[in-house]
């Protein structure tokens, strides 16, 4: 049976969410060996390179001065910064606590889809936007003296990702999707030869860590593929919520590798903005609902054959 737009774009967005979960887990381990500069320059070279050839086998490679649309570029810019500020903070931060803090990304795509393109978000979803925000809050315990100055790295995460998926939904069609990776991989990886040097300098490699980066770029590359389809696929407030999955995958991965797991307020604030996403869903699904009967009742009051 075929699935409409929407359930594609979500299961679209699940795999996309496990690979770049087993993404984060992979570099977080490799990290411990080397400068973050150094794994992003790495990593991103063995996925630009594996990105252009499937794009060259597909015949999806098109002009570079086609390519470069203005929201092409954006894109680029939010998944750049969102990445360095993410995997810096990864190094200091459990696994499972930056998911828990990447949840409120859902929320905040609908509060930008709401302010940028105009998508109808009622009082009740600006409620369950506030009462999201509050779970992060939660979540990162700012009043907490022991708090990492790392982990307001994430919250930067979450808008430059939020700005990379609603620049995403304008990317003109016509521009292949293995386009649009490949650019965003060679952005990060220059991002990555900016950084080697204050980083510490270039650390030899060694043949388990360079496997360990080529995994980590194929987990890349579908997680780019996946997420870009979701976002073209299904509405944006349909299919952000199911984000949510990385969080199961970073609390498995982040217990049997790094031997974390989360406390009593993680739990709390993740429930909370989850729940808060999930309303936001809800509330998204009963709208479109009422939409065709708002219409049809327009409709009858204001034509002939209906008075």
């Amino acid at each position: 049976m075929a699935l409409s737009p929407n359930l594609r774009g979500s299961l679209y967005m699940a795999i996309g969410m496990a690979s770049f979960t087993f993404n984060d887990a992979t570099v977080k381990f490799v990290a411990e060996h080397m400068n973050m500069g150094q794994v992003m320059l790495v990593r991103g070279s063995i996925a630009t390179i594996l990105i252009i050839a499937l794009a060259w086998h597909n015949g999806m490679l098109i002009p570079l001065r086609q390519a470069l649309h203005r929201m092409t570029v954006l894109r680029v810019i939010g998944e750049v910064v969102g990445t360095v500020s993410f995997l810096v903070a990864l190094v200091h931060v459990p696994l499972a606590l930056t998911s828990a803090i990447l949840q409120a990304l859902p929320l905040v795509v609908t509060m930008g889809a709401a302010m940028f393109f105009g998508e109808p978000v009622g009082w009740r979803r600006w409620v369950a936007i506030a009462v999201g925000f509050t779970g992060v809050l939660i979540i990162v315990r700012p009043g907490n003296d022991g708090v990492s100055p790392y982990i307001f790295l994430v919250v930067i995460t979450v808008i430059f990702a939020a700005l990379r998926d609603l620049a995403t939904r304008k990317v003109p069609k016509a521009i292949p999707v293995l386009m649009i990776s490949a650019l965003t991989s060679v952005g990060v990886s220059l991002a990555g030869v900016a950084m080697i040097g204050p980083l510490g300098g270039w650390t030899p490699m060694t043949l388990t860590n360079t496997l360990l980066l080529t995994l980590a770029a194929c987990c890349v590359i579908v997680a780019y593929h996946f997420i870009i389809l979701a976002m073209r696929e299904g509405e944006i407030s349909f299919v952000a919520p199911f984000r949510y999955t990385s969080l199961i995958w970073a609390i498995v991965l982040g217990f049997l590798f790094f031997g974390d797991l989360p406390d009593l307020p993680m739990i709390i604030g993740s429930i909370i903005v989850i729940g808060s996403g999930l309303y936001t869903l809800y509330r998204e699904r009963t709208v479109n609902r009422m939409k065709p009967v708002a219409m049809t009742a327009a409709a009858a009051t204001t034509s002939p054959d209906g008075v």
